[in-house]
């Protein structure tokens, strides 16, 4: 799971609910629109906190920066039903945001889950956006590995879906012994966000990981620009794999040193200079950036 690098946020920022016509979505926005606006999308088990490290640096360059919670995911409401958290349920929701920013077209970043999910909105209806970054975000379902381990947790989740205390008791218990242990503060976060999402969100979208297709065809032929951003390692989508998906796309790419399946936690400074390098300019070179 995607860990913040501090909580607190910077004095730029503001914690508020947008209002849209699928329903209230808690989110955290920062900057003016002088460049543009951003919509930041979450990843599994994630929130709007993963994006707190981008905030300051993305309304520094100019750009009005909105991340999102999805619905039910931490402190966005959301119905204990798993048809509700389907991908395409989740992206008319992120069609919703966009048009409730009010700010004609944004660039629209997903993390992770939240960059198949930016991708559905895309395929659906891509007028309300000037550009899609897919940040650690593959071209389909998640590695062989990765699936397993996911099947494992929804069925865990299915089992213990109304003592959710006890599933997080038991994941932390898998943890290896010489990891380095989390702050008292971050580890207090994450276990309030893992019970405050609900378990029919993490099981849907647990289902869109191990089982979503490849759609970079039809992503390709979206006449809109995008940027293929990771990590120098990804756990989740090999880094060669989104090389490929990037040569697919005819789209920037961009890897980012020091950073893993997070960038966006791991390295916010070189991340937020990427993005808006990438907002700035008509294209930019499809050579990793580093």
């Amino acid at each position: 799971m995607s860990k913040p690098p501090r909580l607190t946020l910077p004095s730029v920022a503001r914690a508020h609910r947008l209002g849209t016509a699928r329903g209230e979505f808690a989110v955290h926005e920062a900057g003016e629109p002088l460049r543009g606006t951003a919509l930041l999308v979450p990843g599994f088990t994630g929130s709007k906190e993963d994006f707190i490290g981008l905030l300051e640096p993305l309304a520094a360059a100019g750009y009005r920066v909105v991340a999102v919670d999805g619905r039910g995911q931490y402190e966005s409401p959301g119905p204990r039903d798993e048809s509700a958290y389907t991908c395409e349920e989740l992206a008319r929701d992120l069609l919703a945001q966009a048009e409730a920013l009010d700010a004609g077209p944004v660039h629209l970043v997903g993390h992770s889950l939240g960059g198949l999910i930016s991708r559905a909105a895309v395929l659906r209806d891509a007028a309300p956006f000037a550009s899609l970054t897919l940040l650690s975000s593959g071209p389909a379902a998640i590695a062989e590995d990765q699936q397993a381990r996911t099947k494992l947790l929804i069925a865990a989740l299915e089992a213990l879906r109304d003592d959710m205390p006890a599933m997080w008791a038991a994941m932390r218990a898998q943890d290896p012994a010489d990891a380095v242990p989390d702050s008292p503060a971050l580890a207090g976060f994450l276990r309030e966000r893992w019970l405050a999402t609900v378990p029919e969100q993490l099981i849907g979208t647990g289902r869109v990981l191990i089982s979503e297709p490849d759609r970079v065809a039809e992503l390709a032929d979206v006449p809109l620009r995008k940027l293929v951003l990771s990590g120098v390692v990804d756990y989740a989508w090999p880094v060669p794999l989104m090389d490929d998906m990037a040569r697919r796309l005819s789209a920037a790419r961009v890897v980012v040193e020091g950073a893993e399946h997070s960038p966006n936690a791991e390295n916010p400074q070189v991340t937020a200079g990427a993005l808006a390098a990438f907002w700035d300019t008509s294209a930019i070179p499809t050579a990793a950036i580093r």
